[in-house]
């Protein structure tokens, strides 16, 4: 055991999964941690289902529930305190928030209602995606929309189950299998039955549920796959977007890890932040754009292809990414004859971070190559053609070229990047 961790039977907080049938469906070692217990924490459903023989102060989480952590932690430090989860704590429960607060906890876990589903639909958990609407835009559901995939959604009350239906109506998958499974675990238990999303008029019913989603694509929908280079049909625009062919090798430089944030700065359409956050449900993004016409354009575009979480700022670089979070990555769209700009994103980048900036103008072609022969890294141009008629033949249109520079941070760096006023 490591010594520096207490053992269990220390934890000075005891994380208890409780399910939909309350104390009945305990283990002897979770009713123990519920009896001996000076404090009992939780939803005020949750508490509810406790019996007289737990004796302990009952306090109901306030709202909101994130912020009040530690101070609930710190009020009742030096007690055994026991805080109520539904089903699992670990997995989308709060043992989250506590284990970042305390690490001398003990989590006693019960079945998800995750676990509860695919054994009722007979559906292998290593082939279904979870998403999560608690607390949560029904819009990030759009992200995990692919055909044949299956997927298990929890829902935040009653009315989820009827967003579902009419946000996969919307994103052309209504001819999609849904299934809602209330109470699971519990003696009130219903699985609701199987009907087309076009189909969808169950009313709201107990909002202990689960929404199951078998997706299928109607055939006239445009197919948005799960990699960078979407149809740029799948973008509203005015004409400022990184082309499909050049967004793909762009997002190829950048290389977004999960967890990772990237700063797009001159965010047009707000394409290459948004097909960062795609790539993985950890990724995090910023977009600065100045216009707050495309502004607002870029985050109708986030919300319409799951990633509602796209931060926007309205302002012109490097101003406008003062007060940024730090990045792991930078794209530099369009400014980059902005004073100072380059040498700001540089700046800001850590040890081993990426930097990939497009252009288009001879201008800022010059910057880039001078920032190549300083720093190193790749120096590229992208040129792409499509066949259109000619006459009675076909020929190639030639697209604008795009000279990319990408290059990856050292951990020393001699000369600041270029700037216009070299």
């Amino acid at each position: 055991m490591n010594p520096a961790r207490p053992a269990p039977d220390a934890a000075a907080v005891t994380v208890v999964g409780v399910g939909a049938d309350g104390w009945a469906g305990l283990p002897d070692a979770s009713r123990a941690a519920l009896r001996e217990a000076e404090v009992l924490i939780g939803g005020r459903r949750q508490l509810g289902l406790l019996p007289p023989e737990c004796t302990g102060e009952r306090i109901t989480w306030p709202s909101p529930l994130r912020p009040a952590v530690p101070g609930l932690l710190a009020e009742h430090a030096g007690r055994r305190i026991a805080v109520l989860a539904s089903g699992d704590p670990m997995f989308y429960g709060i043992g989250r928030a506590l284990a970042e607060e305390d690490g001398a906890l003990r989590v006693l876990p019960h079945p998800s209602s995750v676990s509860y589903a695919a054994a009722r639909l007979g559906w292998p958990l290593e082939d279904v995606e979870v998403v999560s609407l608690v607390g949560r835009p029904t819009a990030r559901l759009a992200a995990a929309l692919h055909d044949g995939r299956r997927l298990l959604v929890l829902s935040a009350d009653a009315g989820t189950p009827g967003e579902v239906a009419a946000l996969l109506r919307d994103r052309g998958f209504g001819p999609s299998r849904m299934r809602v499974l209330e109470q699971l675990g519990g003696g009130r238990e219903r699985t609701t039955r199987e009907a087309a999303t076009d189909d969808w008029r169950h009313p709201p019913g107990d909002p202990l549920n689960l929404v199951a989603v078998e997706c299928r694509r109607a055939p006239d929908a445009l197919r948005l796959g799960a990699v960078p280079g979407l149809p740029d049909a799948a973008y509203e625009h005015d004409g400022q977007l990184t082309k499909r062919h050049v967004r793909a090798a762009t997002l190829g430089a950048l290389a977004p890890a999960p967890g990772e944030l990237l700063w797009d700065i001159g965010g047009g359409s707000g394409s290459i932040a948004i097909e960062w956050m795609r790539t993985h449900a950890s990724c995090r993004a910023v977009t600065v754009e100045r216009d707050p016409v495309r502004a607002e354009r870029i985050t109708r575009n986030a919300e319409r292809l799951g990633v509602p979480g796209l931060r926007v700022v309205i302002g012109a670089a490097p101003a406008a990414i003062a007060e940024l979070p730090p990045p792991d990555a930078v794209f530099v769209g369009g400014g980059l004859t902005a004073p100072g700009l380059l040498d700001a994103c540089w700046q800001a980048l850590p040890v081993g971070g990426r930097l990939v900036a497009n252009t288009v103008t001879l201008e800022s072609e010059a910057l880039l190559a001078d920032a190549y022969r300083l720093h190193g890294g790749e120096l590229v141009k992208l040129a792409v053609a499509h066949a259109v008629p000619v006459g009675g033949f076909t020929g190639w249109r030639q697209a604008m070229p795009v000279t990319q520079w990408a290059v990856q941070k050292p951990r020393t760096t001699l000369n600041p990047l270029p700037g216009v006023d070299r």
